[in-house]
């Protein structure tokens, strides 16, 4: 029996611009809170709000997106998404001060939230159910291949070039996000599945409850990887490391690259605990190597193994999220994951950039090494001590 396409032109179009969108993320991530350190004259924590302010946009903007997005529709969403991300991303050529960088940093998130739910709801629709944990595994690669090439463009060009060449690179992927948004088609969804659920207030109008469980696994392994995407330039720094560092995200997706394929078809032959409990242990280890690491080889070995733990959590998770649901709420089931886990990459920074001065970095990493274990143990509890199956065949909708 042969499968179900899953490389349609919609699937690869969708990606595409994903890889766009999320590559203006990471290649911001990484040198934004040094700029503001050194720009504004910004503390630790401050550094640590320009960096998680965007991804607390996306949380919000995720939030009233999955409540709107299919009476909105889908495509429509996704342009409004993007456009305001373009106009966004100008904001950053205005130099008025911090504050308006916090502002500037909210919106831009904001932006990303709609585009990016707009994708992963897309994408959910038209990859075949049967597929649903391959194809979410290839998707989230378009992810994968930006946090690789985004934090290695961001550092090189942040020694080499000035913000306001950074910025119009930035403004050029946006605009080449929405040229390539044009070229999007979708069927409708069955009439009677988008008119379902429309009446008075309910908590589940802007969440899907299904979802919630393994989302909160997603927030706290989130929280974790926060302090890689925030502090590892700090890190490197205080490790006379920095060389090394422009390196560390690309073997951290080259790891999930590799992986990904296969942990994909493992959760939907097997189901999600053969993926899942081996990726916590790697990214306990991942974290705990570079809590205690003065050596660029392990320095960058590290990141592999976050790669391996965290890259397929963060797949997995959302996987499990989407096949729980009914088609009709794949919108509020994504918006639901990417909540939680903009939550724990959001907030992340903030709070960690408080405890910062009293543990140090190499101490921060040891400690929420410790963390993802309290992750692994949240996660048997909440879904995986239930014994289900994550397959095709056991999420199949009614």
């Amino acid at each position: 029996m042969s499968k179900e396409k899953l490389w349609t032109k919609d699937f690869l179009i969708v990606s595409t611009i994903n890889f766009f969108l999320t590559l203006v993320f990471y290649l911001l991530v990484v040198i934004i809170g040094v700029f503001a350190v050194e720009e504004y004259g910004a503390t630790p924590s401050q550094s640590g709000l320009v960096v998680g302010l965007f991804i607390v946009g996306a949380l919000i903007g995720r939030l009233f997106t999955g409540r709107s997005i299919d009476s909105m529709g889908r495509r429509r969403t996704l342009f409004i998404g993007v456009i305001a991300f373009i106009l966004a991303t100008t904001l950053y050529f205005v130099d008025i001060g911090l504050p308006f960088l916090y502002i500037n940093r909210l919106l831009h998130g904001l932006a990303y939230g709609i585009a990016s739910t707009a994708t992963g709801t897309i994408v959910a629709q038209v990859i075949p159910v049967s597929r649903k944990g391959e194809g979410i595994g290839y998707y989230s690669m378009s992810a994968t291949l930006a946090t690789a090439i985004g934090p290695f463009v961001g550092l090189y060009l942040s020694q080499h070039t000035g913000m306001n060449v950074i910025f119009s690179i930035c403004l050029a992927l946006g605009i080449l996000s929405l040229i390539t948004a044009f070229a999007v088609k979708l069927p409708s969804l069955p009439a009677e599945e988008e008119t379902a659920e429309k009446k008075g207030f309910h908590i589940s109008h802007f969440v899907e409850p299904r979802a919630i469980p393994i989302a909160i696994i997603t927030l706290v392994a989130a929280l974790c990887y926060s302090s890689v995407l925030s502090y590892i330039n700090f890190y490197a720094i205080e490790l006379n490391l920095v060389s090394v560092a422009s390196f560390f995200f690309l073997v951290y997706s080259i790891a999930v690259l590799v992986s990904r394929p296969f942990t994909g078809r493992l959760m939907d032959a097997r189901g999600a605990n053969y993926v899942m409990y081996p990726a916590f242990l790697l990214f306990m280890i991942g974290m705990l190597l570079l809590g205690t690491t003065h050596n660029g080889f392990i320095f960058l070995f590290a990141g592999v193994l976050i790669g391996l733990g965290f890259g397929n959590i963060q797949s997995c998770t959302q996987a499990i999220a989407v096949k729980l649901t009914p088609p009709h709420r794949m919108g509020l089931a994504t918006s639901t994951f990417f909540i939680f886990l903009d939550g724990g990459l959001g907030f992340g920074p903030y709070l960690l950039g408080l405890i910062v001065p009293i543990t140090g970095y190499s101490m921060l990493y040891t400690i929420l090494g410790l963390v993802v274990i309290v992750a692994a143990g949240l996660y048997f509890l909440l879904h995986g001590k239930k014994g289900k199956v994550v397959t095709a065949q056991s999420f199949a909708h009614e």
